[in-house]
């Protein structure tokens, strides 16, 4: 840190296992706090939440908690405002949601749709509602999206101590098949109210969106022309009229135009190996970062579509491949990657 209290360019993290699934808070008075899921090809794995508190020059972790399998995705509650509990959400064989108390962290719920059998189909992803917080939305490869409704009830503690105590629990709103193969990935959009509409991809190669209050269809959005798998997807933050998606083993990523499905608006191909990871700026509506095998996060300005979309206006080579990357909502001037077993955060 430098005399003047500027912050440093890129903060370093080294994590004692590999990375995988990583998300920044998103409560204004933890801006540089992060969780971080471990790939550990074992039963017993990892969640961390790391923090790099003001002044400091670099991260401390502040909880670390064992979980079943490694985390698929992980999520902070889009709660900017501090209404709920300090709730953070992980995706694996179910989804579960924890709560963190300083130091602590507890789980408040594990939600499972599967009554009938001992065998659970594994959750591939989950989006958590940005509208409403007390809808989260998972993906499977059983081909189906869960729509879950969250309920924080809150109720008077008596005894030694007298407060709120804040009760999470959760249930089934909807399930629908949504694909013809596995589902990959899930997200809401903010069109239509922001409460109601989602789109998926999958192993099928299409995306699809869906309307909670018409689920008797869906609208195929775009279908991957060799039908390779397709893994995320993205919504723009600003303009929900765009998605960003990519395929299994592409080095590229699509731009969709829902108001013009089946043809990408702009394709983004710079990169020299699969992409792994997607992230749109929370704060712009022409600026997407995107992440690959060859080390390379890139940031592109999108704004001459639909002329070609040539070359990123920004680039930063990574000493691995980067598996996963977050562009923080509540500072856009920053943005996360993970390779190895390293969080990096960038200042754009």
């Amino acid at each position: 840190m430098s005399s003047s209290n500027k912050r440093k360019e890129i903060y370093k993290y080294e994590a004692p296992w590999t990375v995988y699934s990583m998300n920044w808070s998103i409560r204004p008075e933890c801006r540089f706090r992060l969780c971080l899921g471990s790939f550990i090809e074992e039963y017993t794995n990892k969640v961390q939440i790391v923090n790099l508190e003001e002044g400091a020059s670099e991260f401390r972790a502040v909880a670390t908690f064992d979980h079943p399998y490694p985390t698929t995705k992980i999520l902070w509650a889009p709660d900017p405002k501090g209404l709920l509990p300090d709730l953070l959400a992980t995706s694996g064989d179910y989804l579960r949601v924890w709560r963190v108390e300083g130091g602590q962290v507890k789980m408040e719920c594990l939600l499972n749709n599967n009554k009938n059998s001992d065998f659970c189909a594994p959750l591939t992803s989950f989006d958590w509602n940005e509208v409403d917080p007390n809808i989260l939305g998972t993906s499977s490869i059983d081909t189906t999206c869960t729509i879950w409704t969250l309920e924080v009830d809150c109720v008077w503690q008596t005894g030694q101590a007298l407060g709120r105590v804040s009760l999470v629990s959760g249930h089934v709103k909807t399930q629908l098949i949504a694909h013809d193969k596995e589902v990959y990935d899930i997200a809401f959009t903010r069109a239509g109210g922001g409460k109601d509409m989602f789109a998926s991809v999958g192993a099928d190669g299409s995306v699809r969106m869906f309307d909670l209050r018409h689920l008797e269809h869906s609208t195929i959005i775009y279908e991957e022309p060799q039908h390779r798998p397709l893994l995320r997807l993205g919504w723009n933050k600003q303009d929900p009229n765009y998605l960003a998606s990519f395929a299994m083993d592409s080095p590229e990523v699509v731009i969709l135009d829902v108001r013009v499905p089946c043809t990408p608006v702009a394709k983004l191909s710079n990169h020299r190996a699969c992409v792994n990871g997607i992230a749109w700026a929370p704060h712009s509506s022409c600026h997407i970062c995107t992440a690959a095998d060859d080390q390379q996060a890139l940031i592109w300005d999108i704004q001459q579509m639909p002329r070609a979309i040539e070359d990123p206006i920004l680039a930063y080579t990574a000493e691995g491949e980067i598996n996963q990357i977050q562009w923080a909502s509540t500072q856009p001037d920053w943005i996360a990657i993970c390779y190895n077993n390293f969080l990096e955060i960038l200042r754009v």
